[in-house]
């Protein structure tokens, strides 16, 4: 029997992975006593097991995602996490690793386009992330659910609702979402100019990386007087982003600045906590939050002082705080 060069398929991330596993396993075995010839168990997979693993969509597109946390033991209630633009499910790891210990179940995925998902050309929209979104839920059968979702995420959590509907849905939490709506209009004249998302277009064109790079200062706030230089969520953010396709990320530049909210944001029908910071940079809170405590029937909003647009990673432990106490109010 003769195998083709398409036998086995290996995309280069998963032969840098495999080579980084299989080298770093040769040169621990002498130090665990064991020699190259020895029988390992297999794993097994237990509920609350650290899994990281992938699904496919209807339409085929592979949705990697995070299923951490209690399945059967504690309350096991599903926390569902939506990232940010350029981000990925990486940026919750303070929250579900503290949620996680708390008893919860924490899910988060890459969307896709972003982080380890597919890059498909096409579909990297609001209605197709939603659809995604949802097609978790129901491969993962979650109900009872706390969705949390932050900028763009917040636009998904949403948009999900708004699509289809709050029965799997028990609480709602939005953190710096760009919802209702960015974009500076006729009737939204506290929006943000068309100018500025064309920029946005031009630096993940054009110069990408550099580009990351230097969002990380408005978006953590290190502009201002007394935040503190973070270099680890500069190098973070940066990875996350030249992680996903630019074509997905320069589509996603419409979805969180074009795309109108209003409607599924009326939709909402469960209790709702929105959370912003009064000096972010990149989701100014006049256009977004306080619009939207406004518009969600059971909304309450909380204002971070003085704090930026990644709040939930520069304040994690005031905001892991101030979710849980609205979870079990």
């Amino acid at each position: 029997m003769t195998f083709g060069p398409n036998d086995f398929p290996l995309t280069r991330r998963k032969m840098i992975v495999s080579g980084g596993t299989l080298g770093l396993g040769l040169t621990l075995f002498p130090k665990l006593g064991l020699s190259q010839n020895t029988q390992l168990p297999l794993e097994t997979e237990t509920p609350g097991d650290l899994k990281m693993t992938t699904f496919s969509t209807s339409d085929g597109t592979e949705i990697f995602y995070k299923d951490w946390g209690s399945v059967d033991g504690g309350n096991g209630q599903p926390i569902i996490f939506s990232h940010g633009w350029p981000l990925s499910s990486d940026a919750w790891e303070a929250q579900m690793l503290f949620f996680g210990l708390q008893g919860y179940r924490v899910i988060a995925h890459d969307r896709r386009g972003h982080g380890r998902s597919a890059q498909p050309w096409d579909g990297n929209n609001m209605d197709q992330y939603a659809d995604d979104l949802a097609e978790l839920i129901v491969h993962l059968d979650l109900r009872d659910a706390i969705m949390i979702g932050h900028s763009t995420g917040g636009g998904e959590v949403a948009h999900y609702i708004g699509r289809h509907g709050n029965d799997r849905v028990a609480k709602v939490v939005m953190v710096g979402a760009v919802p209702p709506l960015m974009l500076k209009t006729a009737a939204n004249p506290n929006g943000t100019p068309i100018a500025v998302f064309d920029d946005i277009r031009k630096g993940t064109a054009l110069n990408r990386a550099q580009f990351f790079r230097d969002l990380t200062t408005q978006f953590y706030g290190f502009n201002r007087e007394g935040v503190a230089e973070n270099q680890g969520l500069r190098d973070s953010f940066l990875l996350q982003g030249m992680s996903g396709s630019i074509k997905g990320h320069y589509d996603c530049i419409r979805e969180f600045s074009e795309v109108d909210y209003t409607q599924d944001l009326k939709a909402i029908d469960r209790p709702t906590l929105i959370v912003h910071g009064d000096d972010d940079q990149i989701v100014p809170i006049d256009a977004s939050s306080k619009r939207s405590a406004e518009i969600v029937k059971d909304a309450t909003l909380k204002v971070y002082k003085g704090s930026g647009h990644g709040l939930a990673q520069l304040e994690a432990e005031k905001f892991n705080a101030d979710v849980l106490d609205f979870i079990k109010g």
